[in-house]
């Protein structure tokens, strides 16, 4: 399918899928169309465009890659009224997502002996891989009805975290419409995995502001050149991961009661008027809450590890929140009229001035963070007024280009210590992240200018790794 993708304006392609006009619009500069563009990822897309109630164009981000039935780097818009919400759409891992914390430390400050005293800080208090939980039982055992209903707010109130955070997390850490009842006993029973990372693209980085880009932006929102971040990369884990594998049979098995056969299992949809639809949405509600509150309850345990540390008091420290911005998500927003937006493997970017910017964002818009690769630089960006041909939304990372198990028969531990250069990695095991060495994914610098360059994004700017820990096991 790649060679009948079209160019129509910078960095954008175009696929014409044939059905009710539904394109698909391909964000790729040269060298990424040239090398790195899978058939398998493009067919996802077309598949996508023939579900019922699917609003043009349907979106492959410059990270695209092949996923379970949309790709990953991919975004579908479905006409509130009349479309289907899609489970495999919205992704495994619902509300995997990024968040940012600026400090007021100077990176000299930080040698390598303080840089791995912190990792090993942090680890101590927040568990590394699949499956893992934590040892305190109120973590192990959560209030689930708080998390649902009141998101990140539940448990800042027992102390994990500031109300200020709220501010600055996505739907202030809370999405409403969740519903314990539509969630499947399956997945109630994988809930004791709060305030751990998990394995696979997963991490806790600590790096410096390498290269300010946006003096204005940057200086306002406190990311200073040369001072410390922290980022954290995780999701809704086992919990969010079975409500996606469940709906995904559910809405399978039921596609000709529905009348919503898809061209494959992981694009099974339903209405969303639908019981089966609505069902889908509540539960997605109640994993994208947990997703947000296990972030919010890391963020606190990094706070606790800098304290203890460094031994400064945490005002000193800074270590405010950014930003906390959600991928594998569908949620309703207007473009003309309601739509259901899907983003798998997307984040959304509003520009300045939209209505569902935090207030604190509202003149400029809100930050969107892209990570890249482990021990390659990530990027703080903001959406300008184009973004909205992509339903306000934009790459969430620097997507793969070789699988995991191709990566794990390239690479040797030596190898993957030669990429990682200078960063200092903490893991049980250096061998068990062979899959995630920086070779096996696109060039952070390529996949970013793709969007700036069609006039999507803005860069404000470039984050420089020093510190990553990691978990063991494949999750995306």
């Amino acid at each position: 399918m790649k060679k009948e993708l079209k160019e129509v304006s910078k960095n954008c392609y175009i696929l014409s899928s044939g059905k009710d006009k539904v394109d698909i619009h391909v964000y790729l500069n040269r060298q990424l169309f040239e090398e790195f563009v899978e058939d398998e990822a493009l067919n996802q897309l077309y598949n996508a465009s023939l579900l019922p109630g699917v609003v043009s164009p349907i979106i492959g981000m410059p990270d695209i890659h092949t996923g379970y039935g949309l790709p990953i780097g991919g975004v579908m818009a479905t006409d509130y009224e009349v479309g289907v919400v899609s489970a495999g759409a919205v992704g495994m891992d619902i509300n995997c997502g990024v968040r940012l914390i600026t400090s007021k430390i100077p990176a000299e400050e930080i040698n390598k002996s303080i840089l791995t005293k912190l990792l090993k800080a942090i680890s101590k208090r927040v568990p590394l891989g699949v499956g893992k939980s934590s040892e305190l039982k109120v973590l192990k055992k959560p209030n689930l009805e708080g998390i649902a209903y009141e998101g990140v707010e539940h448990y800042i109130k027992k102390g994990f975290g500031r109300i200020a955070d709220l501010d600055r997390i996505e739907d202030h850490g809370c999405i409403k419409g969740a519903n314990l009842s539509a969630v499947p006993n399956s997945a109630l029973k994988r809930t004791d995995q709060l305030a751990t990372i998990g394995g696979g693209n997963h991490f806790i980085e600590i790096g410096r502001i390498g290269s300010v880009l946006d003096e204005e932006l940057a200086s306002k929102w406190g990311l200073n050149e040369q001072h410390i971040y922290v980022m954290i990369h995780t999701g809704s884990r086992g919990f969010g991961h079975q409500i996606c594998c469940d709906y995904s049979t559910i809405m399978w098995e039921n596609s000709d009661k529905n009348k919503t056969r898809a061209p494959q299992k992981g694009l099974a949809c339903a209405p969303i008027s639908s019981r089966d639809g609505q069902n889908y949405l509540q539960a997605m509600a109640c994993a994208a809450n947990y997703a947000f509150t296990n972030r919010q309850i890391i963020t606190h345990f990094v706070r606790e590890a800098f304290v203890e540390v460094i031994k400064k008091p945490e005002a000193d420290l800074g270590l405010d929140l950014l930003y906390d911005v959600a991928h594998n998500i569908a949620k309703k927003e207007k473009y003309n009229k309601w739509l259901l937006v899907h983003r798998k493997g997307a984040t959304r970017a509003l520009p300045a001035g939209h209505e569902d910017n935090p207030a604190c964002y509202r003149e400029t818009g809100h930050p969107a963070i892209i990570p890249g690769s482990m021990g390659t630089g990530s990027y703080v960006v903001i959406g300008t007024p184009e973004i909205e041909k992509t339903f306000c939304s934009v790459n969430h990372g620097a997507g793969r280009v070789m699988s995991r198990k191709q990566a794990r028969s390239e690479f040797t531990r030596e190898g993957l210590l030669n990429q990682m250069g200078h960063v200092v990695v903490i893991a049980k095991d250096i061998k068990s992240l062979l899959d995630e060495a920086p070779l096996a994914y696109k060039d952070i610098d390529n996949v970013v200018y793709t969007l700036v360059e069609a006039g999507l994004t803005k860069p404000i700017v470039k984050l420089k790794p020093m510190g990553v820990l990691k978990g063991e096991g494949n999750e995306a």
